[in-house]
């Protein structure tokens, strides 16, 4: 009897730890609708792979750790400091929406199409708690077009409308409400005007990285920002992610997209897997969780391995003889490695301009 009510009672005791264990690696083309643009009848497999994300109760915590492939991390590993754990989700469906657009760029860059960058206004990636934001319902995902009427087009814009504002000031904020479906895709509504009550900064005059003020004022809201970019792109291209949050997608989203507007086998046939981030100018960077999508990866029966040069290591650490775990730090130098391997040099099936 006492151990069926300790078992339940660890069972219900919650815990400030998660797992990550392996996940799936799985095909991207079948993930990519294009129109408009000329694609390739064959396209090469190649793998995005994710982990499984899991909190952990007590029970869950004492037994997982018989398990040989498991990574345990804290939330404050997750999120940023006085961020609630409820907003795990929507900052990872936050992430995956920006990977899309950044890889759709990045290859469609790497093709020869010539795609601007249009500054709109900043986005919001994280709301802290008991803040003026969140006393505001301000949330993941909304983006923030004005500040008492003034446009801000940039993270740096809008800290310039607040670093004279003092404390315990209303200010009128023009937004778009941002909301996320149940698969994790990202709405927005029309514009609308609210109300916020700044609050003593906790981090008065800490440095912003914005060269025209170089340090905050005294009132703060309670966010973190980034600012919100618009790419006009030819044709149209989406990627079905329902479900996968996170950043670490955008290079094989990237090398898909180019498989499929380029002629011949940009893998050389081979099936391949990638994980890393990328940016519009096509710089990959590291992820977590390599060595669980490493074994995600050998269970898929992929050839070769993408991973962010820091993680080759960890990589290696868990991978068996027949997987060649391969590091790079920027798309050219993927489609480089890619050439020696076989494949074909890319070359966009509709004439890019």
């Amino acid at each position: 009897m006492v151990l069926v009510v300790l078992v339940v009672g660890l069972r219900a005791w919650s815990t400030n730890e998660y797992a990550i264990t392996p996940g799936n690696a799985t095909n991207v083309v079948p993930l990519v609708t294009v129109k408009g643009l000329a694609t390739n009848a064959t396209p090469d497999r190649i793998m995005l792979v994710d982990v499984y994300l899991q909190p952990l109760s007590e029970l869950q915590y004492l037994l997982m750790h018989f398990d040989a492939h498991v990574q345990f991390v804290t939330a404050g590993q997750l999120l940023e400091p006085g961020v609630p754990n409820s907003e795990l989700t929507a900052q990872g469906f936050m992430q995956m929406s920006d990977s899309q657009e950044y890889a759709k760029v990045a290859a469609l860059r790497a093709l020869g199409w010539r795609i601007p960058a249009v500054h709109t206004g900043v986005v919001i990636t994280a709301v802290a708690s008991n803040t003026p934001a969140a006393r505001a319902r301000l949330q993941v995902g909304d983006e923030i077009l004005s500040v008492d009427g003034a446009k801000v087009g940039s993270t740096c814009a809008l800290i310039g409308s607040l670093v004279k504002v003092a404390p315990r000031t209303k200010v009128r904020l023009t937004i778009r409400r941002g909301t996320f479906s149940a698969a994790g895709v990202l709405h927005r509504g029309a514009p609308v005007t609210i109300s916020v009550d700044t609050a003593v900064s906790p981090h008065a005059h800490a440095a912003t990285g914005c060269a025209q003020f170089p340090s905050t004022g005294t009132s703060y809201l309670g966010i973190a920002l980034e600012d919100a970019v618009t790419y006009p792109l030819p044709g149209s291209i989406s990627v079905d992610t329902a479900n996968i949050g996170g950043p670490s997608a955008g290079l094989a989203m990237t090398l898909t997209i180019m498989d499929k507007l380029s002629r011949g086998s940009l893998t050389g046939h081979h099936v391949i897997a990638a994980t890393g981030t990328i940016d519009p100018s096509g710089t990959v960077g590291d992820v977590g969780g390599v060595a669980e999508k490493t074994i995600a990866v050998e269970n898929a029966g992929a050839q070769y391995f993408f991973v962010p040069q820091v993680e080759v290591p960890t990589a290696r650490s868990v991978a068996d003889s027949r997987l060649h775990i391969i590091g790079v730090t920027t798309l050219s130098q993927v489609l480089a490695d890619l050439r020696k391997l076989g494949g074909a040099m890319p070359e966009p099936l509709t004439p890019p301009h």
